[in-house]
């Protein structure tokens, strides 16, 4: 049996090798094998690349060329061998030489002196038959960074821009940039090739031309008015990248050119781009579509921003870098209009797979998106996103149930209720926020006790005010966050204020205040300077509200000891402003130390009451943390990405109160045909236009009575009705066996037969 099997192996071995050499014989010519080898094979299998760049075979240059371009792609510079390749720039052997061109085309700025050297060779090959050698030749010599050979360079476009191969002028609308930045003395020699470009009627260049227009003269949009019609139509044929290039265009054109459109009042010339444009929508290049939302929520009225919607959702699911791009577009689309994507926000629920930035993106959506219909599903998507991994995706989520709060009345106890469960969790991100937010709804619901939400909040005894407070004082030691810990403090001594006149405080919370100044006293020391701030401040006005406490002026004049010797100089003039405003309540020496120098100082001495409106009333207004976005950002821009200011981006023109006259953009194409003659009618009687073709001549039978001889639509017809009149004919010849007629008869039919074969010989 171990014989079997050893004969087995032996023969399928021998069948890999023969299939491996059969496979490597006939791929030999191909090359395919060694073309991948080239990125494999060591570095010191290139020394002799020199020798075969100076080789008489073709075969060895050809090979030397591949293994410089692999190296290239490898990231290798290979610029040493650059007067090698230049000395093949001229060979016969078309493989070679766009080879070359493309070596060349990436060290000829590196290398310009010895590029100098084959200027004579790119201006020959300007001449080639092959288009594609004219096309490199142009733009090696539009790559040489030497602004001596502007004028050659301008002279080579202009020639490359009246080509008869669309592929090369559209080399020569892209040179013309690299030109200019070359030279800018050559623009008005530019501007009248890119004129002349900007008639091109083929779609493969006119991309590049839009390009080229942007680049060197952006604000010379008088250029388009004849042009504008024609670029609308051959927008639908114009390759991908290059209908960005010409919708943004376009675009510039309208909104500086045209009227601003409204519900009642569009411009014909506006529709007209908003048609040609939308097809778009159906492009597989997330790019376009994008270009094609742009382009209509910029130029069309209101009414046309729901075409947007759904080719936007429908690029959601292309990836993950596109949704990402697509969620900042339905964002800024949707912070003034939110109707439009409020029936799809169920497209924007959280993954667990997304991208940090999409799931911020997404609770900015839903929040926006939110209504009286939607937001019990919303509210419950931000409180199970509290639960994610990343501490700033629970920050904005616990920030966002707070702003539903605020904006929905009948949602707030369950707003609530969540923020409340959220402070017995572990993760000290979760605690913290929600601590925030509750300080931010407290403070803004006890401030309007007038309004709806505050009666829904006071009514349930688990959310009132109160409770919150106490609840979150019970619980500082739990809380670690700097900042939460700060708010806790900040609203226990805020709210303690109760039983003075018109005070808005709450009754109860001055009763255990001074424990939780006890609880913060002891541990003073160790707290970060926020929250020393703030226990300073409780400190001064739980005195304030009540001097004459021996208990509570201890504590009190133990934190203002510690920190008159902190470390943090804003804790220290933090005490020190205190004690200021304190000093004419008759405080006892326990709190005010004999060194202090307060005694020394001059000055007004405030009353009891002057201090606790300085305390309390100073500062209750409270700010939201988060940061909102720029309202005004430009779809299409760095800035709607990013959520960040960007140098460099372009910002569109403001609408013209009374746009071009629209006599500007006529042209032949766009005067109507003129209408077809009937047959009936002669010559002279149909209208001629003004340069338009000559009617065309109708022929009519000689006699008056003859029926008029139809129009046939085919060939097939034709010989059908040919073949029945000579069928006609025949039964019409008198045969010499039959009964003469009457004279009258013989000369009616000599009268029919002679019309008969006038109509044939017309007709033939």
């Amino acid at each position: 049996m171990s014989a079997v099997y050893l004969n087995i192996s032996e023969n399928a071995s021998r069948l890999g090798m023969r299939l491996q050499e059969s496979l490597a014989e006939h791929t030999r010519d191909l090359a395919i094998t060694r073309g991948s080898s080239l990125y494999l094979e060591p570095d010191d299998k290139g020394k002799n690349i020199r020798k075969q760049l100076d080789s008489s075979s073709d075969r060895e240059k050809l090979d030397a060329m591949k293994r410089l371009i692999a190296l290239i792609s490898k990231g290798r510079n290979v610029s040493e061998y650059f007067a090698q390749v230049v000395k093949n720039v001229a060979s016969q052997n078309l493989e070679i030489r766009k080879l070359v061109y493309i070596y060349l085309l990436r060290y000829a700025e590196q290398e310009p002196d010895l590029a100098l050297l084959s200027i004579n060779t790119f201006q020959k090959d300007l001449s080639d038959s092959n288009p594609l050698i004219r096309a490199m030749a142009l733009r090696v010599l539009s790559g040489i960074k030497v602004p001596m050979i502007g004028s050659i360079v301008v002279l080579a476009i202009k020639r490359c821009a009246a080509d008869m191969s669309p592929y090369v002028r559209k080399a020569a609308a892209l040179a013309i940039p690299k030109c200019y930045e070359l030279d800018s003395s050559h623009l008005p020699a530019l501007i009248e090739i890119l004129s002349s470009l900007l008639r091109d009627r083929s779609p493969l260049s006119i991309g590049s031309v839009a390009a080229a227009f942007e680049a060197i003269c952006p604000t010379r949009l008088d250029m388009l008015h004849q042009q504008y019609r024609r670029l609308c139509r051959m927008l639908i044929d114009v390759d991908e990248w290059g209908q960005i290039n010409v919708l943004n265009l376009l675009l510039r054109y309208v909104r500086t050119m045209l009227v601003r459109p409204t519900e009642d009042e569009i411009d014909p010339d506006i529709k007209f781009f908003v048609a040609s444009a939308e097809p778009l929508f159906q492009s597989r290049n997330p790019a376009v579509v994008l270009a094609v939302a742009r382009a209509i929520y910029y130029a069309a009225p209101p009414s046309y921003h729901t075409r947007v919607v759904q080719p936007l959702l429908r690029l959601l699911h292309t990836s993950k870098e596109v949704e990402r791009v697509v969620l900042a577009y339905v964002l800024a689309i949707a912070r003034p209009r939110p109707a439009l994507f409020a029936a799809h926000y169920m497209q924007f629920l959280l993954r667990s797979d997304d991208l940090r930035v999409v799931k911020q993106h997404k609770l900015k959506l839903l929040l926006l998106l939110a209504n009286q219909d939607t937001y019990p599903s919303i509210l419950r998507e931000f409180i199970d996103s509290s639960d994610d991994p990343d501490d700033e995706v629970v920050a904005q989520a616990i920030h966002a149930v707070g702003k539903c709060a605020q904006a929905n009345p009948d949602c707030t106890p369950q707003c609530l209720a969540a923020l409340i469960t959220m402070l017995k969790n572990r993760r000290d991100a979760v605690v913290s926020n929600a601590v925030m937010v509750l300080k931010h709804l407290v403070q803004s619901q006890l401030s309007v006790a007038s309004s709806s939400s505050f009666s829904a909040i006071t009514s349930a005894p688990q959310q009132s005010p109160l409770t919150i407070i106490s609840d979150l004082a019970r619980r500082i030691d739990d809380i670690r966050h700097d900042q939460a810990r700060a708010c806790v403090i900040w609203l226990v001594g805020q709210y303690s204020e109760s039983n003075e006149p018109n005070a808005a405080g709450l009754p109860g919370v001055a009763e255990w205040a001074p424990d939780l100044l006890r609880k913060c006293a002891k541990s003073f020391a160790g707290e970060p300077p926020l929250v020393k701030l703030q226990i300073l401040t409780l400190a001064a006005k739980l005195l304030v509200l009540c001097s004459t406490n021996e208990r509570l002026s201890l504590v009190a004049g133990y934190v203002f000891t510690l920190a008159k010797y902190d470390l943090n100089y804003d804790v220290r003039d933090r005490a020190r402003m205190v004690l200021s405003l304190l000093d004419g309540l008759g405080l006892p020496e326990s709190v005010i130390a004999k060194d202090s120098n307060i005694e020394s100082r001059g000055g007004v001495v405030l009353r009891r009451e002057q201090a606790r409106v300085i305390l309390f009333n100073g500062k209750v207004a409270v700010v939201d943390a988060t940061e909102d976005e720029d309202p005004n950002v430009t779809l299409g821009s760095l800035a709607s990405i990013t959520q960040k200011p960007m140098q460099g981006d372009s910002h569109l023109p403001d609408w013209l109160e009374r746009g071009v006259e629209s006599s500007l953009r006529d042209t032949e194409e766009d005067r109507p045909a003129p209408a077809p003659l009937s047959l009936g009618s002669t010559p002279s009687a149909a209208p001629r236009s003004l340069g338009g073709p000559s009617p065309a001549v109708v022929l009519t039978p000689g006699s008056s009575n003859a029926t008029p001889k139809p129009q046939w639509t085919d060939l097939d017809k034709f010989y059908e009705d040919d073949g029945e009149e000579e069928d006609e004919d025949e039964d019409d010849e008198p045969e010499d066996d039959e009964e003469e007629e009457d004279e009258e008869d013989e000369e009616e039919e000599g009268s029919e037969g002679e019309s008969e074969e006038s109509r044939d010989r017309v007709t033939t």
